[in-house]
This record gives C-alpha cells, structure tokens and sequence, in this order.
C-alpha cells in the first residue's frame, strides 16, 4: 500500500517541498527513518534527527525551517498541526487495513441472531441465540458472543475476546484481544460451617460508546442490575473491574488497577498503574491516582491528586515521605538523648 507526498498532503490539507511524486509504503521513527518511509517532526527536541533521517517523506508544522542542510532525498508535508496530523494519517491507514466485510468459514451464528450491514465475523467466532451485531461491527476470530448480547454499530472486537450473555456493548468500541466481558462477579457468602456458598451473578455488564479497552482485561457482571462503563472511557491492558461498579464518563485507568465492587467512579478520573480501589466508595470527579496508590474510602472532593497507601494529596504524601526518609536520622537522634539522659 503506497501513498505519494501529493496524496498525503492532500488528506492533511498540506504543502509539499520536494518532490510530490515520491511515495512511501511504511511507518517510521524519525530517528530510524528508512527509504520508502513516513515519519513525523512534531517536537523539536528530535529536530536533530531530520538532518540524517533516511524517511523519504516527513511531516513538519509550517512553522518549521531547516537550520542545517537536509538530506536530497527528504520531502516535507508541512501541515498546520504535524502531531495531530500524522494521528489522522495513522487512522486512515489503520482503517484500510481492517477487515472487508464477509462471514468466515467455520463459525456459528445462530438463526435467531441479528447481524447489521457490513458485518466482518472472523473463522471460529461463535455468536449465540439472540445476539444483536450492529452494523459495521468486526468480530475477530476465536471471539465468543453470548446470548443476548448487543454489540452497537462499528464497534471493533479482537481475536479471543469472551462477551457473556446480556450484555451490552456500546458504538465504536474497541476490546482488545484476551478480555472477558461479564465473567460471574465475586459473591461468596458463608454458610454456618465457614463454607462458601456462590451468591448468582445475574446482572450484566453495560458497556458505552467510544469505549477502549485493552488486552486481557476482565469485567465482571453485576449481582443485580448493570455494572457500568460510561461514554468514552480508555482502559489500559490487564484490569480487573469488579461487580456493580459505575466508572464515569471520560475517566482512564492504565495497566494493572483493580476496582473493588460497587464503588462509583467519577467523570474524567485518572488512575496510574497498579493503583487499588477499595469496594462500596466514591471517587470524585477529575479526581487523578498515581500509580500504585491504595484508596480505601470515598474521595469527596473533586480536583484532587492522591498519591501513596492510603492515598493522601499529594503534596501531603510528599512531606510526608521528606519526614519519613529523615526517621533514621531522627531516631539516632533520640537514642543519643536517651544515652544522655541516662548519664545523669
């Protein structure tokens, strides 16, 4: 697939210098640009690199002029915005390399499924009774689709994905491949003897518009009612969301956070990496965690960046670790009065 810097400069409403019949057919760093490469310059801590780039087609801002000699094989798209630019370019591609439409041999679709226009459903993808794919759905291979499940329109699901039944997931969707959607949630409750006795898990999980979610996440269904994840939340690979939770609208987490059942989760929330939500809490709106942080009760207040186990303001957590580096020197200092006052 090859795109000549004419071509390019007319998807991103660009100019050409150099040559606007040379073409490209991959990606590239600018750093380890090779020929028949595209790359990008957007921030100009790597300007260095476009001097000596082998990319035979870089994008620059407008703004951008060459302090040294660049090489004579180089073409410049320059373009308003070369960061967000190079995004949309990479999106038209990502999007010519999906799957056409078509129903591979062997899967199953049930009869009484429901399948939209332009539906791609890949080799040993199973959808079961009553499901409802909505148009320009990708459903990849080794996916299981449960029953009654409701996928809505261009929503992309990766290979081995696991969907149980009921749920519903909402327009231009993407989950990654390994995750499991609606998995039992965990309910145990001890009978006289201590032994545990399964509490069903017959809700379901409700999955939003302009939802991502990463690889090898799990989700689990809801006790009763819908364990929910709103519009336009981003989920980074190996999370585990618990039953009944609510994770609000534009709210992000990145890899390894666990969220402890029913607790709701604000808009916009922000939460770094192996971070750990207690269950049956609040957290506020805009409210950011740093990773590998502990929350264990209800954040009140909206705004804040908690930090450290259990989490505190950040700036709290930070004089607070100034004082607990100095122990050692605090305690030898104490045992010397100790020693002093002893003498007398």
């Amino acid at each position: 697939m090859e795109f000549s810097a004419a071509q390019i400069a007319g998807i991103l409403n660009g100019e050409v210098q150099g040559d606007p019949e040379v073409t490209v057919s991959g990606l590239s760093k600018i750093e380890e640009g090779q020929p028949n490469t595209l790359s990008f310059l957007a921030n100009m801590k790597y300007e260095e690199f476009i001097y000596s780039t082998g990319a035979s087609i870089v994008i620059v801002n407008k703004t951008f002029e060459a302090k040294d000699k660049l090489p004579s094989s180089l073409t410049l798209v320059k373009v308003d915005d070369a960061y967000s630019c190079f995004a949309k370019l990479l999106e038209v591609y990502n999007q010519m390399r999906q799957k056409q439409p078509q129903i591979e041999q062997p899967s199953f679709v049930s009869p009484s499924a429901k399948l939209g226009k332009d539906v791609y459903i890949g080799a040993f993808a199973y959808v079961s009774e009553d499901a409802v794919i909505g148009e320009g759905v990708k459903i990849y291979p080794n996916t299981y689709i449960g029953e009654g499940v409701v996928i809505g329109d261009h929503t992309t699901v990766f290979p081995g994905v696991k969907i149980y039944r009921d749920c519903k997931i909402g327009s231009a969707c993407i989950i990654h491949a390994g995750s499991v959607i609606g998995a039992d949630g965990f309910g145990f409750a001890p009978d006289a003897d201590g032994n545990f006795q399964k509490v069903p898990q017959i809700g379901n999980v409700v999955i939003e518009d302009r939802v991502e979610i990463g690889a090898n996440c799990t989700i689990d269904r809801a006790t009763l009612g819908s364990t929910f994840i709103r519009q336009g939340v981003k989920i980074d690979n190996l999370v585990q969301i618990a039953h009944n939770v609510d994770v609000g609208s534009n709210s992000a987490m990145a890899a390894q956070v666990g969220v402890a059942g029913s607790t709701k989760i604000g808009e916009r929330v922000m939460v770094g990496g192996q971070a750990g939500i207690s269950g049956h809490i609040k957290i506020a709106d805009d409210t950011k965690i740093v990773a590998q942080s502990g929350i264990p009760g209800s954040v009140k207040k909206s705004g804040q960046i908690l930090m450290g186990s259990p989490g505190i303001p950040m700036e709290d957590f930070k004089k607070s670790y100034f004082g607990f580096r100095k122990l050692p020197f605090i305690l030898g200092k104490l045992r010397e009065l100790e020693d002093r006052l002893k003498e007398k």
